[in-house]
């Protein structure tokens, strides 16, 4: 049984940054249209990596043997490959995955999307056993089912697949298949480069892309009655569950596996339930408590279960 890592604290950081995100964003629906806020964030949170890429300063001689520095720094140069995969990512990561989730939280209930948002482990577990990243022992699948079924203990009830809701069902499945494969590609990147300059290049031009389509929507927004409350939220969803949590997210990805890091994301439910019930008075069910638990030794289970290929390193 692996010891509780640093990584693995940063990790429940980024699942209570999630968790409370969800609240925090829909609360800011009542005076943005989510297209336009999205679209904000992304070029937000896309200025805020840039700038700190440019910034923070680098080492000439790279940042081997220094994993906090290695988070923002890259020694090597970007080849017209590294630009190729980037923008695969940023069309897949960033635009194809926002549009899919915002358009699929729409027309879905959240005890649909909650489901089909905590498969995302097994895809990215399939993928990476797939692509030889990671060697999958038994006990990380019964740890990955044990965490579903917590997750459909606490949201399965509400899950109901209906004409009406059939339509974003299907967008948040491909939300759930682009996030996996935005994942996993990006790990070979991360043998040359930093997670910060991974992620805030790769959004930066799924921004881009994203932004036109949200052009209507943006069109449409009263700027000037924007509450400060509605800002805030703003700025706390770029900085904080796009550049921090992104950033955690693929520092974990490199240190200890797409398959492991993923497993934190079923925690994510767990804590939105907890912030509903704090903030919206939401009712705590034995079921809830129930299906909390199982998720939290699914995901102890995961960690002992895990055998990952170190990623080879390049010149």
């Amino acid at each position: 049984m692996p010891t509780f890592s640093r990584i693995d604290a940063l990790l429940l950081v980024m699942t209570l940054i999630w968790g409370t995100n969800f609240s925090i964003v829909k609360s800011a629906f009542r005076e943005m249209e989510p297209q336009a806020f999205n679209a904000v964030r992304l070029l937000l949170a896309s200025v805020v990596f840039l700038i700190t890429m440019r910034l923070v300063p680098g080492t000439p001689h790279g940042v081997d043997g220094d994993e906090a520095a290695s988070v923002f720094h890259t020694p090597a140069p970007l080849t017209r490959t590294d630009w190729l995969g980037l923008a695969a990512l940023g069309v897949v990561g960033h635009c194809l995955y926002q549009f899919c989730f915002i358009n699929g939280l729409a027309r879905t209930s959240v005890a649909n999307a909650s489901l089909m948002l905590a498969a995302t482990p097994v895809l990215i577990a399939i993928m990476t056993a797939l692509l030889g990243q990671d060697r999958i022992a038994p006990l990380h699948w019964v740890g990955a089912a044990l965490s579903m079924a917590g997750i459909y203990i606490v949201v399965g009830r509400g899950f109901d697949v209906t004409n009406g809701t059939v339509y974003g069902d299907l967008l948040m499945a491909g939300a759930v298949l682009c996030w996996a494969s935005y994942t996993v590609g990006a790990r070979y990147l991360m043998r040359r480069h930093s997670p910060v300059g991974v992620t805030g290049l790769s959004m930066a031009i799924g921004a881009a892309l994203y932004v036109p389509f949200s052009a209507g929507a943006l069109s449409r927004v009263a700027w000037r009655t924007i509450s400060l409350h509605t800002w805030l939220a703003l700025v706390y969803s770029a900085l904080f569950a796009l550049c921090i949590a992104y950033t955690i997210w693929y520092a974990a990805v490199r240190a200890i596996g797409s398959a492991r890091t993923s497993v934190y994301s079923n925690v994510v439910p767990i804590v939105a339930m907890a912030v509903a019930v704090v903030w919206l008075g939401e009712p705590l069910t034995a079921s809830k408590l129930t299906g909390a638990a199982a998720v939290l030794v699914g995901v102890t289970l995961t960690r002992a279960g895990r055998r990952r290929l170190p990623i080879p390193a390049e010149p």
